[in-house]
């Protein structure tokens, strides 16, 4: 099986935005994002995705779009961030959209925290 996939002069600003504008998609470009080859299993697990078939689509998106390759391997198929090519067409975007998204992770998580807390200590308090 063969991929289509852009040439870098065909990457369109709005493929790539659309693309990354999933929170599925996103979180697969931050675990691609290491760098290295990774195969569509390790991606699956590390965003705690159990069925392949529910990324068929976010594969062809983001192939589509020009943000991955993806070639066969085996049984598997492999993806890699196109980082370089990203960078060349969009100098800076790929960092700030990776960073926009450890932000708001933290921010997320900092609001999980004060909730966790504030329950904890509702818990705790004397009735």
């Amino acid at each position: 099986m063969t991929f289509r996939h852009p040439d870098r002069d065909q990457i369109r600003i709005e493929d790539v935005l659309s693309a990354l504008g999933n929170s599925v998609r996103l979180e697969v470009v931050r675990v691609l994002d290491a760098g290295g080859e990774h195969n569509c299993t390790s991606v699956l697990h590390r965003l705690g995705i159990t069925a392949k078939s529910t990324m068929t689509h976010h594969w062809r998106v983001l192939r589509d779009s020009g943000v991955i390759w993806q070639r066969p391997s085996g049984r598997e198929n492999l993806l890699v961030l196109r980082r370089d090519d990203l960078d060349a067409r969009y100098p800076g975007l790929l960092d700030a959209i990776l960073s926009g998204a450890r932000a708001d992770e933290a921010i997320l998580s900092g609001a999980r925290a004060d909730d966790a807390l504030e329950q904890h200590e509702r818990a705790a308090a004397p009735a």
